[in-house]
């Protein structure tokens, strides 16, 4: 049985939305990139680069954990940098599948430096974001490797998903 709840996790410009919406097109479910739901204030502190507390995450990790719920297909796209993080999403959701895009921090600078308009930015806010970083264990997230291309990307994404690359999961 193929997944049908997906958080898509990594560190800002490792491609969370981009490859979780093809993703989330491959299987037709919804697909939602966690930024939307940013509080305002929140939004308001990453433009001024200022990187957000546990506090400023708690509210919107919750309310992503009821988009989970509320929802028996979807794809999020969620930096859920943290263990804990990761656990309140699970809460209530045995059934979703963490896929992990991970990339080094050259790589991933390189991808925020062709951004525009986006309000995360700053090499000291991608340094914030490694830094706060714990990655997931092997048994908590398949782990996909983002210095390549986005349609390999999504290939490997597929395989790791158990469907085959030519076809759609």
């Amino acid at each position: 049985m193929k997944p049908k709840k997906i958080l898509f996790m990594g560190v800002s410009g490792s491609g969370k939305s981009l490859i979780g919406s093809l993703i989330a097109q491959k299987l037709a479910i919804p697909f939602y990139d966690g930024d939307d739901f940013h509080p305002e204030e929140n939004v308001k502190k990453m433009r001024q680069g200022i990187p957000l507390s546990d506090a400023d995450r708690h509210g919107w990790l919750t309310t992503l954990n009821q988009l989970f719920i509320d929802n028996d297909e979807l794809v999020v796209a969620c930096s859920a940098l943290k263990k804990t993080y990761r656990d309140t999403l699970r809460l209530n959701n045995d059934d979703m599948t963490i896929v992990y895009l991970r990339g080094d921090f050259d790589t991933i600078w390189s991808r925020h430096q062709k951004r525009t308009d986006h309000y995360f930015n700053g090499e000291e806010m991608l340094r914030s974001q490694f830094e706060t970083l714990v990655e997931p264990t092997a048994d908590e997230a398949v782990f996909i490797d983002v210095s390549h291309q986005s349609e390999d990307v999504v290939d490997q994404v597929i395989l790791a998903l158990g469907g085959a690359s030519n076809e759609s999961v």
